[in-house]
C-alpha cells in the first residue's frame, strides 16, 4: 500500500498583503536626559506574533481567536502576575455555574456581611445587613467592578470568601489554567494571588462558551443601584469596541484589559496587564483588538462534506472515494494566505474496499509563513465521503487480472 501526499496550493487568488501592526517608535538619540524626579514614559516592547514583532506597552499580552484557539499574540503570557479586578472573571464564572446548576436563582437574594461593605476599592455600595439579589450582584461586578458585590456572592456560594478561593482554585485546574492560584474573590493585593494573561484568556473564552444565556451582563454600559449609576470602566465596551469583558488596577499589577468582541461572525479575546497608565490601557487596548482583525481572517478550507481529495479504491464497486473532513475545517490565517499557504493530504491508497462512509482515511496538514501555531500543527482528519463496497468474486478477479496485464 502507498502513502499518498498531495499539495493543494491555494494561490489561485490575488496575493493579499499581511498587514502588521507598526512598531511604537523608539525615542530620538540624543534625547535630553530627564531632570532628577521627573517620570519617564516607559519604553513599548515587542510581544511576539506570526507575522513578526508588535510592541506594545503591556507587560503581560495575549490576543487569541476564540473560534479556532489560535494564539495572535503573546508576551509573557505564562508568567504569573497580579491580576487585580480581572480575578472576578473566576467569581462570576462561578456564579453562572451555580445558575446553571439551579443551586442559585437571578433573583434570589444574599446577605450583605459586615466584611463585605466594609471593603474598600471599587464598590458596588452594598447596604449592611440587608440582601441584595444576585442579578444586581452580577451587575455590580461587571460594571462597578464591586469589590463588595464580588465578596457578597463569594460568601453565599462558599460561606466564607476563604472557602470560596478553594473553589476557584479547583475549578481552575479543571479549566486548564495551569498558572493561577487564588487567594480570594476580589484581586485584592495578597502574597501567591495571581493569574496569567493566558490562564485569564482561558477563563475569559469558558464564560463565553458556556454561559451564552448569562454572558450579556459583560457588556452592559451602566448600572444604577440605590440611585448611583456607575459607568463601566472597561473602554472597549463603553466604546463599542467589545461586548465584556472586565478591567483590573493595583499599585503593583499595573493597568489591566480583558476585552472580547465579535465582528462578522468571528470572536477575538484580547488579555493585557501591567500597563502603565489609564489612558495606555485605553489605546494599546483599542490599538491591538484593531490590529488582530486586521492582520488575521478565519478561512473555511473546506465545508462539511465538500471533497479534499480523490483516493483509488482496491476492489471496490467505485474505482474512487472522495476524502472529506470530518467536520468543517476552520482555521485563522494570515491576511493575504493565498499567496503562502500550502494544503497537504496525507493518506495510504489504494483503499482497500469495503469502506464506510465516515471512515477516517487520512489527514489534512497546512504550512506556510505567518501560520499561528497552534493552526501550523493542525491535523485535520479525513474520511471517506461514502460507503463503496466490496465488489464480488468475479469482479474482484477480473479486477487482480486487469491489475497484472495494465499494473492499474
Amino acid at each position: 500500500m502507498l502513502q499518498t501526499r498531495r499539495s493543494l496550493l491555494l494561490a489561485g487568488a490575488a496575493a493579499g498583503t499581511l498587514v502588521a501592526l507598526p512598531a511604537v517608535a523608539a525615542p530620538p538619540r540624543g534625547k535630553p536626559v530627564p531632570k532628577a524626579g521627573q517620570k519617564t514614559a516607559p519604553a513599548a516592547t515587542p510581544a511576539q506574533t506570526p507575522v513578526g514583532p508588535v510592541d506594545t506597552l503591556a507587560k503581560y499580552a495575549v490576543v487569541i481567536d476564540y473560534n479556532t484557539g489560535a494564539t495572535l499574540l503573546e508576551k509573557n503570557a505564562d508568567t504569573p502576575n497580579p491580576p487585580s479586578s480581572m480575578t472576578k472573571l473566576m467569581t462570576i464564572y462561578l456564579t453562572f455555574k451555580w445558575l446553571k446548576e439551579g443551586k442559585l436563582k437571578l433573583g434570589q437574594g444574599l446577605l450583605v456581611s459586615r466584611r463585605a461593605w466594609r471593603k474598600g476599592g471599587s464598590k458596588m455600595f452594598v447596604p449592611l445587613g440587608q440582601t441584595v439579589s444576585v442579578r444586581n450582584l452580577i451587575r455590580g461586578v461587571f460594571v462597578d467592578s464591586g469589590n463588595d458585590a464580588a465578596i457578597v456572592l463569594a460568601e453565599g456560594i462558599g460561606g466564607t470568601e476563604e472557602a470560596f478561593a478553594q473553589m476557584m482554585n479547583a475549578e481552575a485546574k479543571k479549566l486548564g489554567m495551569t498558572h493561577s492560584h487564588f487567594m480570594n474573590a476580589t484581586g485584592w493585593p495578597a502574597p501567591g494571588h495571581e493569574m496569567s494573561v493566558r490562564d485569564i484568556a482561558t477563563l475569559s473564552a469558558a464564560i463565553i462558551r458556556d454561559f451564552p444565556e448569562y454572558y450579556h451582563y459583560a457588556g452592559e454600559r451602566t448600572f444604577t443601584y440605590d440611585k448611583i449609576k456607575q459607568r463601566n470602566r472597561n473602554p472597549l465596551v463603553m466604546d463599542g469596541m467589545a461586548d465584556g469583558l472586565k478591567t483590573g488596577h493595583t499599585d503593583a499589577g499595573g493597568y489591566g484589559e480583558v476585552g472580547s468582541t465579535l465582528r462578522n461572525g468571528r470572536r477575538v479575546i484580547l488579555v493585557l496587564n501591567g500597563l502603565p497608565t489609564w489612558n495606555s490601557r485605553i489605546s494599546e487596548s483599542k490599538r491591538l483588538m484593531d490590529w488582530a482583525f486586521n492582520a488575521f481572517e478565519d478561512v473555511t478550507l473546506f465545508g462539511p462534506g465538500v471533497p479534499v481529495a480523490q483516493a483509488k479504491v482496491w476492489l471496490g464497486a467505485a474505482p474512487d472515494v472522495a476524502l472529506v473532513g470530518a467536520a468543517p475545517i476552520v482555521v485563522t490565517l494570515p491576511r493575504g494566505w493565498r499567496a503562502t499557504t500550502k494544503i497537504t493530504t496525507d493518506y495510504a491508497a489504494p483503499v482497500p474496499a469495503p469502506i464506510r462512509k465516515g471512515q477516517k482515511l487520512g489527514r489534512l496538514a497546512i504550512s506556510g509563513r505567518g501560520i499561528p501555531t497552534d493552526q501550523a500543527s493542525l491535523r485535520a482528519t479525513l474520511v471517506a465521503g461514502a460507503d463503496v463496497p466490496r465488489l464480488g468474486l468475479p469482479g474482484r478477479a477480473v479486477a487482480v487480472l486487469r491489475h497484472y496485464i495494465t499494473g492499474a
